[in-house]
């Protein structure tokens, strides 16, 4: 499901020319193609998270599969922009369940931590190679076949899992001492708040950032954010609780998603126009040319994966993030006659490299030390978080290239340079970005070590102890550790 996830993410890219023809779709509408499926995603992972723990994993995870196959049909056989749309937002409501269930599965199902590794290293794997094929497929498919085979052929690749998965998994859910009920108001306030906010995001691509469409979402989000800490502070039964962000080793990780979805984001959207809009490839070429770097993916998961079990999570992470930067780098020696051996090609081996490298060790570390009772939260966490650095990174390095490519045309530069340009100086940014998270990377887990192999004790609840969990395997705290309580790294 992770594969299908990030095939989705990008697949719809190549797609969207002939989509807007074969449908008659205004620009405004045809944004909301890309858009309805990152709002309504982004804005249910920390709920669907949460409801994997309380509800059951596999449970959540077979009605999410089952939903995306079914929002995928939808999609495909649509005939008009609604139809369309509603597909779209079916499709992030499924990624919001079934995301989450799946990756906390993997967190729990593997518990020593070399195995752990190796486990986060295909699963990583499986999210880069899906972003590359989507590209790779959309090609493909629009040119041989159809656009509406890039929704289509989800169908099959949700069903499987679906199917399969309770012949090999047991049911599991979070351990519960009495009743467990959703916190609602924090659900709303949250959920609300993130699709504000991811709609003030995209809206900053098509307006100016003074502008009612950006403002009036930014605040509505912030100001429902601000009241959902207030929340969670307050009830006893929390969908967030504030302690979980105290471990060291998990928000780093969420900063790090930051960093690797925006830059990742960046490159798979401007890469594509470039090789169409510069260069002149066809779809079916303009994916055939990102082969080299889902082959050059799979080395940067072995080295993750090696790196997280000898030295932890601050080189794995540290690491991945520099190599990410100097092929992203790479990427700004493009030029208006540029040769695909020469100037693309490099960079696409180089930055596979770095993001198959970071990949698997920010989303072990985004799920460390966390307890069986919020595996399914942890989860939606960092992937809320990896739906929110891409939108935010299309909206930030689009609207650099277009700012730039404009000073360049105003200063006479012609066109094809112009935009050229503009994609290298947003390009030079992104690798700034991601050797910034390096270091900060470097600085912030200092002094975490790879984790000693064994078996994490099951969460217990200590005599006298309060019913407030810190997200960490130790479950629940005594009233006297509630004060100056440490991170566990």
């Amino acid at each position: 499901m992770q594969f299908i996830i990030f095939l989705d993410a990008t697949i719809v890219n190549v797609a969207l020319p002939s989509i807007q023809k074969d449908l008659g779709l205004a620009d405004a509408t045809l944004t909301w193609v890309v858009s309805a499926y990152l709002i309504t995603a982004g804005g249910l992972l920390l709920v669907g998270g949460r409801l994997a723990d309380m509800y059951g994993r596999r449970r959540v995870f077979c009605l999410g599969a089952g939903l995306f196959a079914v929002a995928s049909i939808t999609a495909g056989l649509a005939q008009n922009s609604g139809v369309l749309l509603a597909g779209r937002s079916l499709q992030g409501v499924a990624e919001a369940l079934a995301a989450p269930a799946a990756m906390s599965m993997v967190a729990l199902l593997f518990t020593d931590p070399k195995e752990r590794a190796k486990a986060f290293g295909i699963w990583g794997g499986l999210a880069g190679l899906g972003s590359a094929a989507g590209v790779l497929l959309s090609g493909v498919l629009t040119d041989l076949v159809s656009w509406r085979w890039v929704f289509l052929i989800n169908v099959p690749l949700a069903l499987v899992p679906m199917l399969l998965l309770p012949k090999y998994a047991d049911e599991n859910r979070a351990p519960v001492t009495g009743k467990r009920r959703l916190d609602l108001p924090g659900a709303i306030l949250v959920t609300g708040g993130l699709i504000a906010i991811l709609n003030a995001i995209l809206n900053a691509a098509r307006n100016p950032f003074g502008s009612a469409e950006v403002l009036v979402p930014l605040g509505i989000g912030v100001v429902a954010l601000v009241a959902f800490v207030i929340v969670e502070s307050l009830v006893a039964q929390p969908l967030v609780p504030l302690r979980f962000f105290a471990n060291r080793v998990r928000a780093t990780a969420n900063v790090a998603t930051v960093f690797i979805a925006a830059s990742s984001a960046a490159v798979f959207f401007m890469v594509v126009l470039y090789g169409q809009n510069v260069l002149g490839y066809s779809p079916l070429i303009s994916g055939l040319a990102w082969l080299p770097f889902c082959v050059a993916f799979m080395p940067g998961l072995f080295l993750s994966t090696q790196l997280m079990t000898r030295y932890g999570p601050r080189i794995a992470l540290a690491s991945g993030l520099a190599v990410s930067a100097i092929g992203v780098a790479l990427f700004t020696r493009l030029s208006v006659d540029g040769s695909y051996l020469t100037e693309l090609l490099p960079a696409m081996i180089v930055t596979a490299l770095g993001f198959g490298m970071t990949n698997p060790a920010m989303q072990n570390a985004a799920v460390h030390d966390v307890s069986e009772a919020d595996a399914g939260l942890g989860s939606g966490i960092v992937t809320t978080v990896l739906q929110l650095g891409g939108a935010l990174g299309l909206t930030v390095f689009v609207a650099l290239a277009l700012g730039y490519t404009q000073n360049e045309q105003a200063a006479g530069t012609a066109d094809a340079a112009a935009v050229t340009s503009g994609y290298t100086f947003a390009f030079m940014i992104a690798a700034i970005a991601l050797a910034v998270g390096s270091v900060a990377s470097m600085l912030l887990l200092r002094g975490v070590r790879a984790e000693a192999p064994g078996v994490p004790p099951a969460p217990s609840t200590p005599a006298g102890g309060t019913e407030v969990n810190d997200g960490s395997r130790n479950g629940r705290v005594t009233d006297r550790e509630l004060v100056g309580k440490r991170d566990r790294t």
